[in-house]
């Protein structure tokens, strides 16, 4: 089991609910691909969106995508540090975006609002599973 599978374990829902505000303060989905692409990373996040294979992303680009502040944010609401909070949203954002965009197409926000709560629990489920 990796570091990841590790955080993960040890979190529960805190993940999902910590992503779900995460995506919320960005401005749902639409607002972080364009996060994404004002930080040169915009063909990154449109696989994600899209509907073939999801490119990954370091937790590196994470920080340098949402700043310190949004990491900083989510690490509290699941009791982890920064760099873990880097390291988990690097694997979980990617399948996070990419279930809440099924047919490759953002959704508006209120969309992606109603849509949160309980996708949001599967991916964190499917992503221990590996």
């Amino acid at each position: 089991m990796g570091l990841l599978d590790g955080v993960l374990g040890s979190l529960g829902g805190d993940a999902a609910g910590g992503i779900g505000e995460l995506l919320n303060s960005q401005g749902g989905v639409a607002g972080l691909a364009e996060k994404f692409g004002q930080k040169g990373l915009g063909d990154l996040a449109a696989t994600w969106i899209g509907t073939g294979a999801n490119a990954n992303i370091s937790p590196e680009q994470i920080a340098a995508v949402l700043g310190s502040g949004p990491i900083a944010d989510f690490a509290a609401r699941v009791g982890i540090s920064p760099e873990q909070a880097s390291e988990t949203l690097a694997g979980l954002l990617p399948e996070a975006v990419d279930r809440l965009t099924p047919n490759g197409q953002v959704p508006d926000v209120s969309g992606v609002l109603d849509q949160l709560p309980g996708g949001l629990g599967d991916i964190v489920s499917n992503f221990l599973k590996r």
